[in-house]
């Protein structure tokens, strides 16, 4: 049966449009994306075959485009219209971040944060580089290391500063394995950044550890 002869209420475009997106399943959201299913499956029958295949939402979002382009139903012109999607997403975030000071949004940091790094398979150490009224300058992804670590460098770290002419940062890096506890060597780069930064008058506001669910404060946990 064709999604078109489903119950209004069953269809998901009319239940996004009438309860939100957050209302909808994984399988619901993807077929509104996909738009159309295939012979003999309707776009949330193919939806839900997708996602069974990919183990799951985010691993489809974070497949590259030879994998992507494998599975039934999907290809190069949806794997590019995917990725418009994710970078609007994340330039959404990066906006409102923007428009205030980020005391004021931890929730958008952390969002930000995870849009930009948690599909990332290697470690990836960033800033938030911040003015004085502590609204974003910009954000750098400085370092890239292996699956387990990154090689950080104090004055790589100082010197970008600098060159936003920052007054404030946000130090930031991902845990590939999902496990967002930092490490006895994270506590010491954020003690050892630290002391680098207030040689030139930058304070380390927070460093931000991301993996699975909701990223970590060091700063919460008094670390920094």
């Amino acid at each position: 049966m064709s999604i078109r002869d489903w119950p209004v209420a069953e269809r998901p475009r009319e239940k996004l449009l009438e309860g939100g997106a957050a209302s909808l399943s994984d399988a619901e959201l993807l077929a509104i994306f996909l738009r159309t299913g295939v012979a003999g499956r309707s776009a949330v029958d193919l939806a839900r075959h997708l996602l069974a295949q990919f183990g799951g939402l985010r691993p489809l979002l974070e497949a590259s485009q030879t994998l992507f382009s494998q599975h039934l139903g999907l290809g190069p012109a949806k794997f590019a219209q995917l990725q418009a999607v994710l970078e609007m997403s994340r330039r959404h975030l990066a906006e409102r971040l923007r428009a205030d000071s980020v005391l004021e949004s931890p929730l958008a940091v952390r969002q930000y944060l995870k849009a930009l790094l948690r599909h990332e398979p290697h470690e990836i150490f960033g800033c938030l580089f911040l003015d004085s009224k502590h609204r974003v300058l910009g954000f750098e992804a400085l370092f890239q290391g292996t699956i387990d670590t990154a090689i950080v460098y104090p004055r790589q770290v100082v010197k970008r500063a600098l060159a936003h002419n920052a007054a404030a940062v946000i130090l930031c890096h991902n845990h590939p394995s999902g496990n967002a506890e930092p490490s006895a060597a994270d506590r010491r780069l954020t003690k050892m950044l630290q002391k680098a930064l207030e040689v030139v008058d930058v304070r380390v506001l927070d460093h931000i550890i991301v993996g699975d669910g909701d990223p970590l404060s060091m700063a919460e946990y008094g670390w920094v």
